[in-house]
């Protein structure tokens, strides 16, 4: 048997990231820094080996004809087992994995994707699309239940091309198996960039994209994958579901909704045409400060009705920066961004620091100035420094896990009319529910992802300890308490359960709060038609048609 059918770098089990991936000399600082402040745990837990994990035997036997696809090595099996969310990571420095899929499949192309989805509604085998593994929400776990007689996590990596390339309307038909990185390098050759950054971006793919709703890392515009989508293709144990490829069209409700955000529950995405952009060359950046939060919400909202459709409009409230050490450390931070392949940005950005200063806002204008001379410069300051942390976030988590410390984030959307309360009502709320769950004062901040003329994204940070001798089982306890009460908070307040990161099975209750029973009731009907024997990802989303699987995922317990 095989180590591993996977391909690329070795991937760490327990945490973000290649095995190969180091902390810098500042990032390890940083660390103690906030350790400390937590009061956490100095030695904690070592992190584990993949000899440390135990997993059950695999169930079933694959079909002969497709053997050569199928691994139940260690290394894969335990590779797919969870996502990359707290509750995923501490449960593998816990050694803990009640539920690894019983094999993992590699398909070659499309056709083995169709022979394996027949081969498991025949066979009653639960399959687990699987992008990059990155999710944060329980999306990618095998926790179905019991009634199937196996799982099978299906990755799609080796699906990983551009395969065409229409430069005359900026578009390109490509595997859904291709990772950000991968998917970039084939296009710029030709100056093109269908300009989607998460914050998982080197570690994710194009379907697990479109699967989810992900969001990237831009302000406003074209962010969403939504808005990139031309077309789609997804194997679904029923066959094969091939939307038309259009700029747009009014011929009834558009069946690429149903695939985009679909989380699995209906088939495979296996290629899709992409909607693109010419690589941007002119840029501008600025950050600002303000005295207080309020008049900085102000000017955010008033940057987003401007039209101006700033390309990074990121809010940070006093906490975040703070937290993480940005600008100078105490104020509310706006950075503040406009690119273009087409013409310059500077009235753009001009315009916008009008409102700025309108709102009361203050910023260098000598920085500014050099960032319009200079498109790399519009990179570095405090854009720069807020990019590199953004990036570099989940790799810090990582080494407090073991050492009793809890650090985790969740995000929503809501309206401009309903935010000062949500705000107060969000951050009030979590120091309520980390001090319930641990008894300590715990860290909450907060910043803007997504700006919209109608409202926007916040994305919460919060950090605590969850328990000073660093055990584990306390600090998933606490975890579990704190998690249920954000998804109850953000609901309640009028938010989304999501608004960028999928529902998964941890999101599934506050999803089930906000989405109708009507509209659930005629997505289950769908499914039913798609995936009759009901093996795809089930208890993401809703439960297959006849079958009771609920959130299956760490938060049901």
């Amino acid at each position: 048997m095989t180590d591993t059918l996977s391909i690329g770098p070795r991937r760490r089990f327990w945490g973000w990231g290649n095995a190969a991936d180091v902390l810098s000399t500042t990032e390890q600082e940083g660390i103690k820094n906030t350790l400390s402040l937590l009061r956490a745990n100095a030695e904690g837990v070592a992190s584990p080996q993949e000899s440390d994990v135990l997993l059950r035997a695999s169930r079933g036997t694959p079909p002969s004809a497709l053997r050569s696809i199928f691994s139940n090595s260690h290394y894969d099996r335990l590779t797919h087992s969870y996502g990359k969310s707290f509750a995923d990571l501490l449960r593998m420095w816990q050694r803990v994995v009640p539920n690894p899929p019983d094999w993992v499949a590699f398909p070659n192309d499309e056709q083995g994707v169709v022979d394996l989805l027949d081969w498991a509604s025949t066979h009653n085998v639960a399959v687990i699309p699987f992008g990059g593994g990155t999710s944060v929400c329980g999306g990618v776990e095998p926790a179905v239940g019991e009634s199937y007689a196996a799982t099978v996590s299906l990755d799609l990596q080796r699906l990983n091309r551009v395969l065409e390339i229409d430069t005359m309307s900026r578009a390109a038909l490509i595997q859904a198996g291709a990772f950000g990185p991968d998917l970039e390098a084939q296009l710029k050759p030709h100056g093109l960039t269908m300009r989607h950054y998460p914050q998982s971006f080197q570690f994710s793919t194009l379907g697990g994209w479109i699967a989810t709703r992900a969001g990237g890392h831009y302000a406003t515009g074209a962010t969403h994958i939504d808005d990139m989508v031309e077309a789609t293709r997804t194997v679904t144990p029923a066959g094969i579901l091939q939307t038309r490829r259009l700029p747009a069209s009014g011929a009834g409700p558009a069946p690429d909704r149903l695939i985009i955000g679909s989380e699995g529950t209906c088939g495979v995405i296996t290629e899709a045409w992409m909607r693109l952009q010419t690589r941007p060359t002119f840029r501008a950046s600025a950050s600002a400060i303000f005295a207080d939060m309020k008049s900085a919400v102000q000017c955010v909202r008033m940057l987003a009705q401007s039209g101006l459709n700033p390309s990074n409009c990121r809010l940070l409230d006093a906490d975040e920066v703070a937290n993480f050490h940005i600008g100078d450390g105490k104020s509310p931070t706006l950075v503040l961004g406009f690119e273009s392949a087409d013409h310059a940005v500077n009235a753009a950005m001009q315009r916008a620091l009008e409102i700025v200063s309108d709102c009361g806002g203050s910023y260098d204008a000598s920085s500014v100035n050099q960032s319009m001379q200079n498109s790399e410069g519009a990179r570095s300051g405090a854009a720069g420094a807020w990019r590199d942390t953004f990036i570099r976030m989940p790799y810090l988590r990582d080494p407090m896990i073991g050492r009793g410390a809890i650090l985790d984030t969740f995000e929503t959307a809501i309206t401009w009319d309903k935010f000062d309360a949500f705000y107060a009502g969000v951050k009030e709320g979590m120091q309520r529910a980390i001090k319930k769950a641990t008894g300590n004062y715990g860290l909450v901040s907060c910043r803007f992802t997504h700006v919209y003329a109608d409202g926007v994204a916040p994305y919460f940070t919060f950090s605590a300890l969850g328990s000073a001798s660093a055990n584990l089982d306390q600090s998933l306890a606490a975890w579990c308490e704190i998690k249920r009460a954000a998804n109850d908070l953000v609901v309640g307040l009028g938010g989304t359960s999501t608004h960028h990161h999928a529902v998964g099975r941890d999101h599934r209750s506050g999803y089930e709060l906000e989405s109708a029973p009507l509209f659930r009731s005629a997505l289950a009907g769908a499914k039913a038609v798609l995936d009759p024997q009901g093996v795809m990802n089930p208890g993401v989303l809703i439960d297959p048609a006849g079958r009771k699987v609920g959130m299956s995922g760490i938060l049901a317990a």
